[in-house]
């Protein structure tokens, strides 16, 4: 993290310091944009497949000397803008209650990161990915795994931590992208509303992260977050032509998160229309713009077209072609989406009450993040309802869901008077007013998100594994298949076919095939017999099957399939079938 700030603030040096100044989030976006130019060097070590752990530790080095370089520079800065600020009022009863609030919300999100690789996602790609990479010290198409032509930006960060790190540090560079955007938007809040509207903004933010996994989502949302304060800097940039520079960083932080997810080009078209709304110039900010955001993804697209026809592989084959997935897995794909849609959570639907708030009146910030909002959801309802899939836009839906959350206690409060015969107050009027039962109402809700976070950091600490003891304990009582994967990981001499434990593959040999989808799915070996089977297994150079007990009876129902496989290992409800010799 220091690295990161470092290098971001070597960069953010050479920008024209936005209009309304915040140190806290020039930081936060100097650490982010530092994240943001690692992944930019690791890809570019790894194209060249110079991707060591000597060259991880030398960047890393170079950051922190950046950091230590402009350490007295930057507390000069704060000493001059805390100068130069206008005395703030202190903090009201409501605020410190609030504050106390959201420290005991961040209590499950600090404990969340030490707990053993778990979940499914991490596990099936994510980190199976990012161990290749750092093993080999280059990018691949690794078929064997269900995404290979996937964008995989922020997972060489989980690649270089596991080059100097366990399987656990992973988890502190997904909490890290949650935590600076975490800062971000409470400094947005204060900036622009009030430091209620910041305390429950961070607070419904950090209750809807998942700090304990390796998966990519709140890297992406960082980097969208970043791109839109950066965009609305430039936004408030006197002219508008001097910061031109500010654009440039936001084409690059969306470059960043279109290289980690497909789902982060689905922004362009609004950024696209905000931008062209104020700046028509090609050459002297539109061009830069694109370069910068083509240079953290454009490896990624260019690879996938020329080598498949299909920039957007696999999502994009039926306007590209089909490669290694058929029709079928495209429909299963889909099918399976579909089968997890549902409703988001329920603390982000107040942000249909932000238009009623006084600050949609008084702040264009707010506006536009309540624009930003409004896009979000409704492609969201168009394309997946899956909500893991919205999690980009998460930190402001939080932000904007924390107005309308205000909004809906100013109602409730003018009801009360109205019930006690009081004359209707007006709306608040600035960051201390409106105190009373429009107040409680926020700070019962952030009571009420404490208390749930309590409970949840006591299972957060159960699921901490400080020795190789609870730790296998936890896995084999968490991820299916553990103990057969971590068998077969020290036991098998040849290839691995695995049936339904896609969630336990990277605990397994490496590599390790099988999947639902893709060239090796499990459809085009159902129909053969036992001895068909194991001639076409053996002829590929597999040597085990490795499946749960929940599918032998499908697997073992095949003619003479005792004459061919036989069980050489059991635990946990899974087995591992040998595969006999069979004649040609």
């Amino acid at each position: 993290m220091i690295a990161c700030w470092g290098a971001g603030r070597a960069v953010l040096a050479h920008l024209r310091p936005p209009s309304r100044r915040d140190a806290w989030l020039e930081a936060a976006m100097a650490a982010a944009l530092g994240v943001g130019l690692y992944i930019c060097a690791f890809q570019a070590l790894a194209i060249f497949g110079l991707f060591r752990r000597e060259a991880t530790l030398g960047l890393v080095g170079a950051g922190v000397v950046a950091a230590a370089w402009q350490w007295r520079g930057w507390r000069a800065d704060i000493r001059a803008l805390r100068a130069a600020a206008p005395t703030t009022p202190p903090w009201t009863r409501f605020e410190r209650i609030a504050a106390i609030a959201l420290a005991l919300v961040a209590l499950p999100a600090l404990v969340a990161p030490l707990a053993p690789p778990a979940a499914f996602d991490e596990l099936m790609y994510h980190l199976p990915y990012a161990r290749q990479v750092a093993q080999q010290g280059s990018l691949g198409i690794h078929e064997w795994l269900r995404y290979p032509w996937f964008p995989y930006n922020y997972n060489l960060l989980y690649a270089a931590a596991l080059q100097v790190g366990d399987d656990v540090l992973p988890h502190f560079l997904n909490a890290l992208a949650g935590a600076l955007s975490v800062v971000m938007i409470f400094r947005l809040g204060i900036l622009h509303a009030n430091r209620l509207t910041a305390c429950i903004g961070a607070a419904i933010w950090l209750g809807l992260g998942d700090y304990a996994n390796a998966l990519i989502d709140m890297g992406v949302a960082l980097f969208v977050l970043t791109a839109c304060v950066a965009l609305w800097w430039w936004r408030e940039s006197e002219p508008l032509r001097d910061g031109t520079r500010w654009l440039s960083l936001a084409a690059f932080c969306l470059g960043v998160a279109a290289g980690s997810k497909y789902q982060a080009l689905i922004f362009l078209p609004l950024v696209a229309l905000f931008v062209v709304r104020h700046e028509r110039r090609v050459w002297r900010a539109w061009a830069p713009a694109l370069l910068c955001f083509l240079i953290p993804c454009i490896y990624w697209y260019a690879r996938n077209a020329i080598m498949t026809g299909d920039p957007f592989n696999p999502i994009g084959a039926r306007v590209f072609g089909f490669t290694e997935w058929t029709p079928a897995d495209y429909v299963q794909q889909v099918a399976d989406v579909r089968v997890h849609a549902e409703m988001p959570n329920a603390l982000i639907w107040s942000v249909f009450l932000a238009p009623f708030s006084v600050w949609w009146k008084r702040s264009a910030a707010v506006r536009a993040a309540g624009w930003f909002c409004l896009y979000s959801v409704a492609v969201w309802v168009v394309t997946s309802r899956y909500p893991r899939y919205l999690t980009a836009s998460f930190p402001l839906l939080a932000l904007t869901a924390a107005v309308g959350w205000q909004a809906l206690g100013v109602w409730i409060a003018a009801g009360v008077r109205r019930l006690r015969g009081a004359k209707v107050a007006a709306a608040p009027a600035g960051p201390r007013s409106g105190a009373g039962v429009g107040d409680w109402v926020v700070v019962l809700l952030l009571a009420v998100l404490a208390a749930v976070s309590v409970g949840q950091t006591a299972r957060k600490v159960a699921m901490v594994s400080p020795t190789p003891e609870s730790r296998e304990a936890f896995l084999r009582k968490h991820v299916p298949g553990y103990a057969v994967m971590d068998y077969l990981r020290t036991n098998a001499k040849g290839r691995v076919y695995q049936i339904a434990l896609n969630e336990a593959i990277y605990y397994g040999p490496n590599p390790i095939w099988g999947d639902t989808l893709g060239p090796w799915r499990y459809t085009d070996f159902g129909k053969l017999s036992g001895g068909d089977l194991a001639r076409k297994l053996g002829g590929l150079g597999f040597v085990a099957v490795v499946l749960p007990d929940s599918v032998v009876p499908v697997f073992s129902a095949r003619t003479d399939f005792d004459k061919y496989f036989a069980v050489q290992y059991e635990k946990d409800g899974c087995r591992v079938y040998r595969i006999l010799s069979a004649a040609p």
